[in-house]
């Protein structure tokens, strides 16, 4: 039973990592969308820039809350009771983000379509911030005992989760910013490589602040303290955050952009096997911490979800690769004004 509840840990850590991973990139071009795009063709260059992408994306968000339902139904009930207004907020940024990506295109009127704009970009900044700030309050423990939880929406605004907030939206936008490199052409793609240019500093001030408050904020460090060798997660998380800046500069522009991929996907895995065991922690009473021991399905359940997870998981990623492949092309200004 313990092995197959560690799995499934594993798992649920690796499907948030990838989304934060894929779906990072879409947010952080929202983020930047009114800073680099100028023109009408711009704008609509760096929507179809994601535009056969950004709605698979979300599959692993989907995936990584079905795996919470299923896998740990206890913190999945608890979590959307105590947070409900936090994730109701994150629910209407990403019904406004699909909207506004989507229906864009549907009216030529001036009104509309700076509406869109400005939901394009509102859901970006958004939905960053909000995932930030909650799995900040995450990592740092919300006040739960045996009465439920002691806290509202202004609890979770608290220092360091709004600390974590800034690094998620420095952090996509930086990201987003090098998948619009890579993927326009011309004078859109140097724009928004100088925009990861100048972030950049920012997001490694952060990100060094971050590392730093989480040591007294959260007992995430307790793990690598225990095993050293866990510590090759973070300081891998480093070094490819820094290889992204210095890939930069030596103008591989898609290296850098995959080391920006890797730098996301190991920053979460540092966040997850810092909270093992936990999923929740309590920070009033460890006792009554929410974890993959306590809140987790049946042998059964776990037994048929792996079995699923095992069939499914790799034709999902080989879907994603095959869809990346096929619309690898870059993206031009010209293409998008001619309605390709």
């Amino acid at each position: 039973m313990e092995c197959l509840q560690i799995t499934w840990f594993v798992l649920w850590g690796i499907l948030w990592a990838a989304y934060f991973m894929l779906d990072g990139f879409v947010l952080g071009m929202g983020m930047v969308y009114p800073v680099v795009a100028a023109s009408d063709g711009e704008k609509r260059a760096l929507i179809n820039s994601v535009g056969p992408v950004w709605n698979g994306n979300e599959v692993w968000l989907i995936t990584a809350g079905g795996a919470t339902f299923a896998a740990f139904p206890t913190t999945y009930a608890l979590m959307f009771s105590y947070l409900y207004t936090a994730l109701l907020l994150l629910l209407v940024s990403l019904i406004i983000r699909g909207v506004s990506l989507e229906f864009r295109g549907k009216h030529d009127s001036p009104p509309w379509k700076r509406a869109c704009d400005f939901g394009i970009y509102i859901s970006g900044f958004l939905v960053s911030f909000l995932f930030g700030v909650a799995f900040g309050n995450i990592f740092r423990g919300l006040p739960m005992d045996s009465s439920g939880f002691h806290g509202d929406l202004l609890y979770l605004l608290n220092p360091y989760g709004l600390l974590t907030g800034l690094l998620f939206v420095l952090l996509f936008a930086v990201h987003g910013s090098l998948y619009v490199g890579v993927k326009t052409q011309g004078a859109l793609s140097e724009k928004a490589l100088g925009f990861a240019r100048k972030a950049w500093p920012a997001l490694a001030l952060t990100a060094a602040g971050f590392l730093i408050y989480t040591g007294s904020a959260t007992t995430l460090y307790a793990n690598y303290l225990k095993t050293p060798a866990l510590l090759i997660v973070p300081t891998a998380a480093v070094a490819a955050l820094v290889g992204s800046r210095v890939l930069l500069e030596k103008g591989a522009h898609l290296a850098a952009f995959a080391s920006s991929c890797a730098a996301i996907f190991l920053i979460i895995s540092t966040g997850m096997i810092g909270l093992f065991p936990n999923l929740i922690p309590s920070n009033l009473d460890p006792a009554h911490s929410l974890t993959i021991y306590n809140s987790s399905s049946s042998r059964l359940t776990l037994s048929i979800m792996t079995g699923v997870a095992a069939v499914f998981v790799p034709i999902t990623i080989a879907y994603k690769i095959w869809v990346y492949r096929v619309f690898r092309a870059r993206v031009s200004v010209e293409d998008a004004e001619s309605g390709y």
